[in-house]
């Protein structure tokens, strides 16, 4: 198994187990402190933390079969970036309040759609 087919698989299952927690922690300890509307908040930050978390595993397969890929790398890096600026700003604006937080959401919104198209062109070209 190549090295870039390891990370992401790593940070692919670390993000999981991460999402797992915080959507736990979200489950039992944040109901009934939060709003509703901050715990709307909070679980969309949980999903699609999730989702990319598993688009991470599915990167770092692809990567076993195309090592060599920039675009399958760009991808896996993409991803773990949106989870960090979408995600990460959707639970601290949950959590604190910050309203500002919200501006910079879409940019990790748009790093995954960014890294799901470059998947599909790094898996098209085979390289």
């Amino acid at each position: 198994m190549s090295a870039v087919s390891k990370l992401f698989l790593i940070l692919g299952s670390l993000n999981a187990m991460l999402a797992v927690l915080l959507g736990a922690f979200g489950a039992h300890a944040l109901r009934g402190r939060l709003g509703s509307e901050m715990m709307a908040v909070y679980h969309t930050a949980n999903q699609y933390h999730f989702y990319h978390a598993l688009g991470l595993l599915g990167v770092g397969l692809v990567a076993a079969h195309l090592p060599e890929s920039t675009s399958i790398k760009w991808s896996g890096w993409l991803m773990l970036f949106g989870i960090v600026v979408f995600s990460g700003s959707l639970y601290i604006l949950a959590l604190s309040g910050v309203r500002w937080l919200g501006a910079i959401t879409p940019i990790g919104g748009t790093a995954f759609i960014i890294a799901w198209l470059v998947l599909a062109v790094g898996v098209w070209r085979g390289a």
